[in-house]
């Protein structure tokens, strides 16, 4: 679709950088709950002087893994009713509502609603999570309907999209972090401020959207859909051919690789969390860092490093590593990276009243995003050039099923840092799982980098290494986050 009559800005249609703009303040929304869920479920009860439920930290992180894999699944149905019923418009103000209105019902006072503190909580986590179902998979569509098929700023149109998630995520930690601290540690302060970043997204596009948009996502897809699915009902019954077997078997050896990178790396908003919050020491002078803050280093950290990853490729030519390569290496990266958490552990020499340096968490946190920026191609991109395209919605949904898996899977390994207990308890449990991640990953890593020609051979001529220019190569490297976030591009 071309771009409407509302001109360009800095080359691309206006309407990109309203969906930037919205896009950024509805992940400012998700990071910012996101960054407080499980410090809100372990902190004390208001009875005895905090603000939380009083969880344990097991039960916690466990709820963590399942809200986070059930934002990874709703998607699903959300791109089903978007594309056949609501239009990707329609859905994306339906959603956003939904996930406002959770982010309010979560910050509820526990005054308002004395005795009924669990009820109201997972009332707005399943109203949350709802509206992240028809929001999240339907906004980056209309990105890619803004140009025309063939038109070169398409890619470029992604990077700039991308790099709005993680301003948002970037600012999430912080403002929230702010707030709860500026509210004496009361996290439905936090939850309100998420809250009002979804609303500002809503009003962005409420009142921008008609004039430069136009008629974008206001159409569901079902019948252009069946259009092509007409068009191609023949290719649709014949048997896969060998080619595309292999293919396929590409996608499901990938998928098992990418449940153990995204189980390590989702710590960071359970396990590591809770660990910045007791074990670390976040003074700088008189001055204590807000837990949430770390939370924005992994946004802050893409922003800086895409650049110089995609020239890294670039620059290596014909030597440039293929997928399945990268993708062991980003295993490598992120068992170093839980080599900085067994180090923080083992400065504390087993004393839960020591502190260790929070230095050791911006190393972890570093190499956690060198290993994410490794595994640019893999994700959707891939399925979408390997998947036959007769049941390229059905790999789709297998992918997803891969990230949802992950995210609980994290959950389960991270919940293994005990139900209450004593603290050194907890410290040598935190050890025992900082170690099996970090040994898990790096086998994990060494099989892949030994299985990576094969995998190449049953591609059949579906990878391509070589980047052309470095626009292409940033753009690659920027759409992980993007993709990690289940979006889906047109």
């Amino acid at each position: 679709m071309s771009e409407n009559s509302q001109g360009t800005m800095l080359g691309h249609p206006k309407g990109l950088f309203l969906l930037f703009t919205t896009e950024l303040w509805e992940r400012f929304s998700y990071y910012a709950m996101r960054a407080i869920l499980v410090l809100y479920l372990v902190d004390r009860v208001q009875s005895e002087g905090g603000h939380g439920l009083g969880w344990s930290q097991a039960d916690a992180i466990s709820l963590y893994g399942t809200f986070t894999g059930l934002v990874y699944l709703t998607p699903l149905l959300g791109g089903w009713l978007a594309d056949n019923f609501l239009g990707q418009r329609k859905a994306i103000m339906i959603g956003g509502t939904l996930m406002a209105a959770g982010q309010f019902i979560l910050g509820t006072p526990h005054a308002w609603v004395q005795g009924m503190e669990t009820e109201v909580f997972y009332l707005g986590l399943g109203v949350l999570i709802l509206g992240n179902g028809l929001f999240k998979p339907n906004i980056s569509t209309m990105v890619g309907d803004l140009y025309a098929e063939g038109d070169h700023r398409r890619d470029g149109a992604f990077t700039i999209f991308y790099m709005g998630i993680n301003v948002g995520a970037f600012l999430s930690g912080i403002i929230v972090g702010s707030v709860v601290s500026a509210y004496d540690g009361n996290f439905q302060a936090g939850f309100i401020c998420a809250g009002i970043g979804m609303v500002l997204s809503l009003i962005i596009q409420f009142l921008f959207a008609q004039k430069l948009l136009g008629n974008i996502g206001t159409v569901p897809a079902a019948k252009l859909e069946k259009q092509k699915d007409e068009a191609r009902g023949q290719v649709r019954k014949e048997p896969l051919t060998k080619v595309e077997r292999d293919r396929i078997k590409v996608i499901m050896v990938m998928g098992l690789f990418t449940i153990v990178f995204w189980a390590g790396f989702e710590q960071a908003g359970g396990l590591m969390n809770l660990f910045t919050n007791d074990f670390t020491d976040r003074m700088i002078g008189s001055w204590e860092v807000p837990t949430t803050w770390f939370q924005s280093l992994n946004a802050m950290f893409i922003v800086i490093f895409a650049p110089v990853v995609a020239s890294i490729w670039v620059r290596l030519g014909d030597r440039e590593p293929n997928s399945p390569v990268k993708f062991a290496l980003g295993l490598v990266l992120l068992a170093i990276g839980f080599l900085f958490m067994i180090g923080a552990v083992v400065e504390m020499g087993g004393d839960p009243t020591a502190k260790s340096s929070m230095w050791w968490l911006v190393g972890a946190y570093f190499f956690h995003t060198m290993g994410e920026l490794c595994l640019s191609p893999i994700g959707l991109s891939m399925v979408t050039k390997l998947a036959p395209l007769r049941i390229v919605s059905l790999m789709m949904g297998a992918w997803f099923l891969f990230i949802a898996a992950a995210n609980k899977i994290g959950g389960v390994v991270g919940s293994f840092i005990g139900h209450g207990g004593e603290k050194e308890e907890q410290l040598a449990n935190a050890m025992s799982i900082f170690a099996g991640i970090a040994i898990t990953a790096a086998i994990s890593g060494v099989i892949l980098y030994f299985m990576a020609d094969k995998l190449v051979d049953w591609m059949h001529g579906a990878e391509s290494k070589v980047h052309h220019t470095e626009e292409e190569a940033l753009e690659e490297e920027i759409a992980v986050t993007g993709e990690h976030e289940a979006m889906k591009r047109s």
